[in-house]
């Protein structure tokens, strides 16, 4: 078992782990806790497989992941007190696990012949189309579309890992800094409260002159 595909069953659990809370927080039932869990551990890389043509998906290619989503979710739904108290530490593992999907996402779709944007989009598609769906599913404005350095920081990871291999940089070193990249600034961005910038509001135009 290589580094990459333990770092990939580690964000698989951390991310079914967020599911699932998210479940639990809105008083979801046992079977909407799983169905948040599992969605958000294994959508992203479902609808990437789907698109790319690679059937069946990764997930049932290893049905490791589905064991670990649905267990992961499960330990939730029973010990979600003392998972909430570990909030901060997911906060890592899911840094880990967004560049962990990210470069998976687009090593993937680069492999499948997809230029630059086609890879680009569906390493972050991996990343965060999980997430996505849990929100969607929960019906909250997902989080990607919110004030949160979060699909940027995969779109940065996915790029910077296409180039290196572009230039023939050794696969060890331009997946370690692409990951590096990823999470570097989802952590910087979470310390420091970064976001992107947005519109400015218009100007009454109930104003008199």
């Amino acid at each position: 078992m290589n580094l990459l595909y333990a770092l990939d069953l580690l964000g698989t659990a951390a991310f079914a782990a967020s599911g699932a809370l998210v479940g639990v927080r809105r008083q979801m039932d046992l079977f909407g806790v799983l169905v948040l869990g599992l969605v958000t551990a294994i959508g992203g890389g479902t609808l990437r497989d789907l698109l790319l043509g690679a059937i069946p998906p990764f997930s049932l290619q290893d049905e490791t992941y589905l064991y670990i989503s649905i267990g992961v979710a499960l330990l939730t739904f029973v010990g979600h007190r003392r998972i909430e108290e570990l909030a901060h530490p997911l906060l890592y593992l899911d840094a880990v696990g967004l560049a962990t999907f990210v470069v998976i996402g687009t090593e993937k779709a680069m492999a499948f012949g997809s230029g630059f944007l086609g890879a680009v989009t569906l390493g972050v598609m991996t990343a965060t189309a999980g997430g996505v769906l849990r929100d969607v599913l929960s019906n909250q404005v997902p989080l990607i579309l919110q004030r949160e350095i979060y699909a940027s920081a995969c779109f940065a990871g996915a790029a910077l890992l296409y180039l290196l291999k572009l230039l023939h940089w050794p696969r060890p070193l331009a997946v370690l800094l692409a990951a590096a990249l990823v999470i570097g600034l989802r952590l910087l961005a979470i310390r420091h409260n970064w976001a992107l910038p947005r519109a400015g509001q218009p100007e009454s135009s109930s104003q008199q002159d």
